[in-house]
């Protein structure tokens, strides 16, 4: 990346950005865009924008756009509410492009797209920009000579209306009638993904009505989250050409199997003689995991309850998160076993040393991704730090074991609605220091938020208002 956390935008970082946007820009109206479209995710997991004409890349670049904080403390209707750190009509920010990421996009003609890095005014990073944070981990980990390969799998469901939800096709569950009957879409689409440098691995129906997943390759995790907010806008921009529309939501209907947005993580050793080697993978640990692969997961694992409120952050995520509906909806590992809220993935034979690694289920569409991979990456370095071993896997449905049974494996369910999660997130002291004490308190407070927002309301109501929301 072409900074560190702590980099400080001075004079001489100013101009060079500058000279780097005004040959971008060049280059980008030689492409016939017209305009950069800068994005963050706020706390509520909604990408927010503001954009430029291509002409004023070189200032955004230098100086940055003008934003509110008071986005911080969003609720996902655009109500907000205020926290210690967060709130009201007072202050500025400065949206600086990072030129790394800056993509034309092939789904909106005429469109480039550069995820944004908050600042203050006198150019020092702002202590709630969440990609800073995430960067800020990444260097944590390497500074013990550690790095996370990650990806995130974006599941979501196609709307032939735009109110009520009406799916696009009719095929059965990872059926092949789903592709035949909206090929034309997902050819389109693959294109875009392609068009705009995503690498995609896998796109296939999925369990729930006129839903579908695409699956990318991993990269370094901040590389990792600005990859799923493009996917997220290319599957947007290319339903809406199709006439259609997409939802990202936890639940879209409900009572209906909903979207989740299942993370991969792998841990690696940087200062090998033989290049870069996978923890996950060639060990005496569980499964062939090393010693330090282990506590990584462990360190997951132990934290899951609290880190739901990171990962699953809607009143809509706890109609999801329900036993036996392969959400992960317990506390526990298992190898391949998709009702295990940690599931380890092997790969096939020959391939595991590159291929092994953790799949987080109980996460979902409405987590904003550098939040997500920030609190996992702090919660696996704890794991790491403190030596920490893994139970014994669970290698059933955790739902299926009786409750002396679950307590005596060390199963516990996870938190069972948003309120629960908030309560356990704001007790964990291994978080809030890595995460610190403004993004702590501005998450609890928009949790708080959306806890009041859906009080007494049904399960119908909450996915209805939240279902195009993400």
């Amino acid at each position: 990346m072409e900074q560190t956390f702590d980099t400080v935008l001075d004079g001489q970082e100013r101009a060079r950005r500058g000279a780097r946007a005004a040959e971008a820009a060049r280059r980008l109206a030689g492409e016939d865009i017209a305009a950069v479209a800068l994005t963050w995710v706020d706390v509520s997991g909604i990408t927010r924008t503001k954009t430029v004409p291509v002409g004023r890349l070189e200032h955004a670049a230098t100086w940055g756009v003008g934003m509110s904080p008071v986005f911080d403390v969003f609720l996902l209707d655009d109500s907000i509410v205020s926290g210690r750190y967060a709130g009201g009509p007072v202050g500025d920010l400065r949206l600086h492009p990072d030129l790394d990421r800056l993509v034309p996009l092939a789904a909106l003609p005429g469109w480039a797209h550069a995820p944004a890095d908050r600042y203050a005014q006198d150019g020092a990073a702002h202590p709630l920009d969440a990609r800073a944070l995430l960067r800020r981990e990444t260097g944590r980990l390497a500074a013990g000579g550690w790095a996370a390969r990650t990806a995130f799998e974006i599941e979501w469901a196609v709307s032939a209306t735009p109110d009520e939800f009406t799916p696009a096709c009719h095929g059965p569950a990872y059926g092949m009638t789903r592709v035949s009957e909206l090929a034309g879409y997902l050819r389109a689409l693959l294109i875009a993904l392609d068009r705009t440098g995503v690498s995609v691995e896998q796109l296939h129906p999925e369990y729930a009505a006129g839903q579908y997943e695409v699956s990318v390759a991993a990269e370094d995790p901040v590389g990792a989250a600005d990859t799923a907010v493009l996917v997220r806008e290319t599957i947007r921009a290319v339903t809406l050409e199709h006439g259609m529309h997409a939802s990202f939501s936890p639940k879209v209907v409900a009572g209906s199997v909903g979207n989740g947005a299942h993370v991969h993580l792998s841990l690696w050793r940087e200062d090998t003689g033989d290049g870069p080697a996978n923890a996950m993978a060639g060990g005496p640990g569980p499964c062939g995991m090393t010693d330090a692969g282990q506590a990584f997961a462990a360190g997951i694992l132990d934290r899951l309850p609290a880190l739901l409120a990171i990962g699953a952050p809607a009143a809509a995520s706890y109609l999801r998160l329900v036993p036996s509906h392969w959400a992960g909806a317990f506390a526990c590992w298992g190898l391949e076993n998709r009702e295990a809220a940690l599931r380890f993935v092997t790969g096939a034979e020959g391939e595991r040393d590159h291929a092994a690694n953790l799949e987080v289920k109980c996460f979902d569409g409405a987590a904003n991704p550098y939040l997500a991979l920030a609190a996992l990456l702090a919660a696996g370095r704890a794991g790491l730090d403190a030596g920490l071993t893994l139970p014994d896997p669970v290698e059933v449905d955790p739902a299926g074991l009786s409750g002396e049974e679950r307590a005596a494996r060390g199963v516990r369910p996870l938190p069972v609605s948003l309120a629960e999660a908030v309560a356990v997130f704001e007790e964990d002291a291994i978080l809030r220091d890595a995460l610190g004490e403004a993004v702590t308190d501005t998450v609890a407070a928009v949790r708080r938020g959306e806890v009041a927002l859906f009080d007494g309301a049904a399960p119908e109501e909450i996915a209805a208002a939240t279902r195009w929301r993400h």
